[in-house]
């Protein structure tokens, strides 16, 4: 029997604007197995990116659950949520985020430094990610000597070199051309199989949203399940 990794039960989000309470999620219940591919689909503004937030303990909601290896994220101390995300979870944005003044292999090594890894084994393990996603020729370079499919390859290569439980995507290839487009999402869907990752995609592109397992449309802040392919 596969195992639920992540759990949202009744979320709610609200925002005020002066006298005015916008809802933004109503009532979400999702479930994701270990190892599953799900994308999340919607208009602009329709709350997919306040959704991932949630999901990743980034965001609070104004009520509902949310369970990671079955605790709530929530419900857990600053130190605690942070270091549940560190251990479980990888984020992948849309702008790769890496620190300019660092170099490829320092920017993966990261999040096992925050870990509190020996350098020298955290700079092993990022060197055999890096590698894996094809930029074993580029791991001194800084962000500014990359290409835009290098630099999110390896925003990608430090989501994964934790080996988390879930990795969360927003709009992982909306900054990229047609064929670099393609060259990430085919990696991140390869690296899913391989590691047996759980895969949360927000996207708009539906191409994409296709070669997923589970496709969730959200519209009015409410999320529902369609057929994917």
């Amino acid at each position: 029997m596969t195992k639920t990794i992540l759990e949202a039960r009744n979320v709610h989000k609200n925002f005020k604007q002066g006298p005015v309470t916008l809802e933004v999620l109503q009532g979400v219940n999702i479930a994701v197995a270990t190892g599953e591919r799900i994308a999340i689909v919607g208009a602009s503004g329709s709350g997919k990116t306040t959704l991932l937030q949630i999901l990743g303990g980034l965001d609070r909601p104004t009520s509902g659950h949310v369970l990671i290896d079955g605790k709530d994220i929530h419900e857990q101390s600053e130190q605690q949520r942070g270091a549940l995300r560190n251990r479980a979870l990888g984020f992948v944005y849309q702008f790769h985020h890496l620190l300019p003044e660092f170099s490829a292999l320092e920017n993966v090594a990261m999040p096992l430094l925050v870990r509190r890894m020996k350098v020298s084994e955290a700079r092993d393990l990022a060197r055999q990610v890096l590698e894996r996603v094809g930029l074993g020729e580029r791991l001194g370079h800084r962000p500014d000597q990359l290409s835009g499919g290098e630099r999110q390859r390896a925003a990608v290569a430090r989501a994964l070199v934790t080996k988390p439980q879930i990795v969360l995507a927003d709009e992982p290839t909306g900054n990229l051309d047609g064929t670099n487009a393609e060259a990430v999402f085919a990696l991140m869907l390869e690296l899913n199989k391989e590691l047996r990752t759980s895969l949360i995609v927000v996207t708009h592109d539906m191409r994409l949203a296709s070669r997923m397992e589970r496709i969730f449309a959200i519209e009015r802040g409410i999320l529902t399940e369609s057929t994917a392919g």
